[in-house]
């Protein structure tokens, strides 16, 4: 008898005042459900976030900030009666603290079941993460889908823990034992897709939720897994590695198709951290999305690079009905861009951002400053190349303050030099880090700059970047008064869906 199984994720933590925390479908959770039922199991989710949208408590031992979703007595009484194994999302670090909450309240009620992690956070932190939560029995480290089956079975047949790769735990002694690492999944298209229980997307469409700009029906896609690339403020590198795996074109292609059918989608979001590498894919995708006769919207809202990005692709995305694309240039500062590995060229990269404008794509880009290392100069030089973005027709230029996330190489880096110490101070402080703009006092770590001077930087160009876009351009006037105020769904900008979903947070608060 296969052993019974509850996927849980808790809810989002922000400040009070955070404009950018949205809730998205998980689709960590729908992948590992999937595959676990392609494999005999029958796993229920219980997703904090999807079936409390739009409702906000406050964390009462954390004055200033706020979840959104169910609270834990909540997710308690949707839980599966007597679950031998509980699997939790704990992908953000920042939202550890009531994580470990929810963890703790789930061995209360089910003192028998075992306790499972996975995501950014617990591969990062698997010692810490099982210390500080004495209710959590196993870390899944890394890809989880194949190591949390393994797991499964080694459990349901008793076996010993010692034999399953990619897992961490203490032992009877007390004493951490980490695993050797799972190896990557490397043939994509054997990962069953993801498994949506029945009701739970349509409850995002309803309330206007999505990763990026939303529309009436988005659908969350995958087309590859990791990232080539090692940037030193990101932890892909140790959460994927940099084995980086693209899916093939006719499987993403089926799987478009079959959405189409089941639930009338009107819009694809790419959640990739690195979609589109290679040229010969991308042509390849579009030109059978041509061929099919597809016709959908579909944004990559995460941040891409411009190796593959030239007249020719670009045409191929917006002939296909690509309407958003995010860029992550990171820097204007050449010296930063080398030593945060970033390694990209700037002329090269902003030729591809403005050839998207040309092609009529809304485009959005990712920049960062405060890095450890960086001289007031240098995060000038970056201040001025956004500028110089807006002026030139980007929609949306974004500044955010570097944030040391476990796992990265920086952090690594800063927590060998005691610049960082774990608690729920710090682990906090990186939620809603740059989504609440009315924070003076963000944590950083740069001995130049203090919190205040970063924080009156990032405030100062993003009410700058809006006001050099809404001149320059004064249809976006009209364009974003129409999405706000006049259309249920329709968005053209992150800012312009953000604003929208505030203010109707603000309606259902006073209403």
């Amino acid at each position: 008898m296969k052993l019974r199984v509850a996927l849980v994720r808790g809810p989002i933590v922000s400040t009070t005042r955070s404009l950018n925390n949205e809730a998205t479908p998980c689709l960590g959770l729908a992948y590992v459900s999937g595959y676990a039922r392609a494999h005999g199991y029958a796993p229920t989710i219980v997703d904090a976030i999807g079936e409390g949208l739009n409702r906000y408590w406050p964390l009462a031992a954390h004055p200033g900030y706020v979840c959104q979703g169910l609270t834990v007595e909540e997710v308690l009484e949707r839980m599966p009666r007597d679950p031998d194994v509980i699997g939790f999302s704990a992908m953000f670090s920042g939202e550890w603290p009531v994580q470990r909450e929810l963890m703790t309240a789930m061995r209360r009620e089910f003192p028998k079941a075992v306790l499972v992690a996975g995501g950014e956070h617990i591969t990062a932190l698997p010692e810490y993460s099982l210390r500080d939560c004495p209710a959590l029995d196993v870390c899944v480290r890394g890809e989880g889908e194949h190591t949390f089956y393994e797991l499964l079975e080694h459990l349901g047949e008793g076996r010993d823990l010692s034999a399953v790769n990619g897992v961490a735990y203490l032992d009877d002694d007390g004493q951490f034992r980490a695993n050797e690492h799972m190896p990557r999944i490397r043939e994509l298209d054997q990962i069953p897709w993801p498994d949506w229980p029945e009701g739970y997307l349509e409850k995002f469409w309803a309330a206007g939720k999505s990763y990026g700009v939303a529309s009436e029906r988005d659908m969350p896609l995958l087309v590859s897994r990791g990232c080539p690339y090692q940037c030193t403020f990101c932890s892909s590198p140790q959460m994927w590695t940099t084995l980086y795996r693209l899916r093939d074109a006719d499987d993403v292609i089926a799987e478009i198709e079959h959405y189409r059918t089941r639930y009338a989608i009107t819009s694809l979001q790419l959640y990739d951290l690195t979609a589109i590498t290679k040229k010969s894919w991308t042509v390849e995708f579009t030109t059978k999305l041509l061929a099919r006769g597809i016709d959908l919207k579909w944004s990559l809202p995460s941040g891409t690079r411009s190796e593959a990005l030239d007249h020719e692709t670009l045409s191929l995305l917006r002939r296909t009905g690509c309407t958003y694309l995010v860029f992550a240039p990171e820097s204007g500062s050449p010296n930063t861009l080398r030593k945060i590995k970033k390694k990209i060229q700037l002329p090269r990269i902003t030729a591809s951002i403005l050839e998207a404008k040309r092609q009529g794509i809304v485009v959005r880009t990712n920049l960062i400053i405060g890095f450890p290392h960086e001289t007031r100069r240098e995060v000038f030089q970056t201040i001025r190349y956004g500028l110089m973005l807006a002026a030139r027709g980007v929609d949306e230029v974004s500044i955010n303050i570097f944030s040391p996330y476990p796992g990265s190489e920086l952090y690594r880096e800063l927590a060998a030099a005691g610049a960082i110490e774990l608690g729920d101070r710090y682990f906090l402080k990186l939620t809603s880090l740059n989504s609440d703009y009315t924070r003076t006092n963000p944590l950083t770590l740069n001995p130049v700059m203090g919190p205040r001077e970063l924080a009156l930087y990032r405030i100062s160009f993003m009410v700058l970047n809006y006001l050099v876009g809404y001149m320059l351009y004064p249809r976006r006037i009209w364009r974003t008064l129409r999405n706000v105020f006049m259309s249920r769904h329709s968005a053209a900008t992150v800012f312009e869906h953000r604003l929208k979903d505030a203010l109707g947070r603000k309606v259902r608060a006073t209403g």
